[in-house]
């Protein structure tokens, strides 16, 4: 990497977690923005992950996961999907003896290490004045931790679940939601054809908005999410009415990946956890589409209903990223380093009730972020209520203040 004395400062940006599009856009913003006022620019590859990396021994220029971004760089790579710095779902913090580094093998011996002394000489050595992390409120609470240690850290939010405390919009969502809508669509003429059930499971660990959403726009009749539990035996009586009033006699369920049986709790696919101690959802849909046909008959004359079952998962995000989610990552890039020109840092960039802003960045880690059931969701009818939108912010459901 280049001599950091003709710059104003060096800052350092990644990306955590999952990918989404919109990721490049925002690395794209930064980038562009920073170059002009004077800065330099370093990518962190893999997220966290790359901060333990750095191997101190060679010289900063020589590091595999840290690299100065230019314009002609990232310009190209802005226009597509998925992150090119790449990212992982490393806690620093909290890292298991297999996924120690091997230059920190004869240091870092316990079955789970704090490595966050060496995120701050790796800091030091990169010369980073700033960090910018680009994140779901898992990647951002270690942003927070990093925070109360003094370093410079302004965050942008991302996450296909929309749940990032403090802001109405998350880098990913705006595509999630499209591709569930357009999808549900294009589901509906093998439904249709055949009579049956339509069963689609999209993402929601804890927050059902990318559910609640596109059933508001007309993708479901029916959605279940995290934030309520559901009971199975009513949910098939309200699917076989949806599918008798419709003349194609078919009717179509959005189920959240974290939504649970009443009595139940959430359906993971195995016990293995990651660093953030979430263990990997999936199989709710399987387990609902299976007992909606068995249900079915109760209401239908006798006769079960036969049922499609489709879990969308990457297809939402992967690709390229709409509208939305290319112009409000420029929007969040430039409102970090309107901060930092600012001097102005631990603030997470955010939108709020359709203005752009930014809150202090330990409102990540404050509270959870869910939906209103009182306000937002018919639990007797297990669908969106479409009432009182006066007031609230274009996505209606998603302003938490």
């Amino acid at each position: 990497m280049a001599n950091t004395k003709n710059y104003k400062g060096v800052i350092g940006v990644l990306t955590g977690g999952g990918d989404v599009p919109g990721l490049n856009p925002a690395i794209r913003a930064v980038t562009f923005r920073a170059i002009r006022e004077g800065y330099k620019v370093v990518g962190i590859r893999k997220g966290w992950e790359g901060m333990i990396t750095i191997d101190r021994s060679k010289k900063p220029n020589e590091q595999e996961d840290a690299i100065e971004l230019t314009d002609l760089m990232v310009n190209r790579l802005g226009r597509t999907g998925g992150t090119f710095l790449h990212s992982s779902r490393t806690r620093p913090d909290k890292v298991r003896l297999d996924r120690v580094p091997d230059i920190y093998k004869n240091v870092y011996t316990q079955d789970v290490n704090d490595m966050t002394s060496e995120v701050m000489a790796n800091i030091d050595f990169l010369g980073l004045d700033y960090l910018i992390p680009i994140g779901g409120d898992d990647t951002l609470s270690y942003g927070v931790h990093l925070h109360n240690k003094g370093v410079p850290v302004i965050a942008i939010p991302k996450t296909m679940d929309n749940d990032v405390p403090g802001t109405d919009y998350c880098i990913g969502f705006g595509t999630c939601i499209s591709r569930t809508i357009e999808l549900a669509h294009e589901l509906r003429t093998s439904a249709g054809s055949h009579e049956r059930f339509l069963v689609i499971e999209v993402f929601g660990r804890y927050a059902g908005f990318s559910a609640l959403l596109p059933a508001m726009a007309g993708a479901a009749d029916r959605c279940v999410i995290p934030e309520y539990k559901f009971d199975i035996e009513h949910l098939a009586e309200l699917m076989v009415r949806d599918r008798a009033m419709n003349p194609s006699k078919y009717s179509v369920l959005l189920v959240s990946e974290g939504a649970m049986f009443k009595d139940g709790a959430m359906i993971y696919q195995g016990e293995e956890a990651d660093a953030y101690g979430h263990k990997k959802l999936g199989g709710i849909g399987d387990l609902v589409s299976e007992q909606l046909r068995n249900h079915s008959a109760k209401f239908n004359n006798g006769r079960k209903v036969d049922v499609i079952n489709q879990r969308l998962g990457y297809m939402v995000r992967s690709g390229a990223p709409d509208a939305l989610d290319s112009i409000v990552p420029m929007a969040f890039g430039n409102l970090a380093l309107d901060l930092i020109l600012k001097g102005n840092t631990g603030r997470l960039v955010s939108l709020r009730n359709g203005r752009y802003d930014n809150v202090p960045i330990d409102v990540v880690t404050s509270y959870k972020k869910k939906v209103d059931i009182e306000k937002f969701y018919d639990a007797e009818r297990y669908r969106p209520r479409y009432e009182h939108f006066s007031d609230k912010p274009q996505l209606i459901m998603t302003s938490d203040f």
